[in-house]
């Protein structure tokens, strides 16, 4: 998989925020290898934009993560709400077609057992084992059987 350089993602956020902010990004954009759960994230402090290079396969995908953390960098920069429960973020996503949330990647440990409740059918999967003497079914707590294992 290609990893563009420093300068090529700065350029990208650059132009990204030129064209839907009328703003320069004048501050640092990097990629954090560490991020699991998240596309992305803006550090205040430090005025930073850190992104998840897992994105980078979804092109629309991370277009829309750097406009969001965008929306949360010009807002910090204009002294405005730039949180997600604020309005001034919630009316700048709007504006500029911003996503609210990335969509989650796939897995990527895939699930070793699957459960199944006897009463109602419910599915549970599960990459570590459960005592099935232990535990019940959420839905209806019926009895969970191990169905699966891979």
């Amino acid at each position: 998989m290609y990893q563009p350089t420093d300068k090529e993602v700065y350029d990208l956020v650059n132009a990204l925020s030129i064209r839907y902010f009328h703003k320069p990004f004048l501050h640092q954009v990097k990629f954090n290898h560490r991020l699991r759960t998240t596309g992305g994230r803006y550090i205040p402090a430090k005025k930073t934009i850190e992104l998840n290079p897992k994105y980078l396969e979804i092109e629309d995908e991370f277009i829309g993560i750097i406009k969001h953390e965008l929306c949360h960098y010009h807002l910090h920069i204009e002294g405005k709400g730039y949180k997600h429960g604020d309005q001034d973020f919630k009316r700048l996503l709007r504006e500029t077609n911003s996503p609210r949330y990335c969509k989650p990647l796939p897995l990527q440990q895939k699930c070793k057992y699957v459960y199944k409740c006897k009463a109602c059918d419910q599915e549970f999967r599960r990459i570590r084992r459960v005592n099935t003497n232990k535990y019940r079914c959420g839905r209806c707590k019926g009895k969970i059987v191990l169905q699966q294992s891979y």
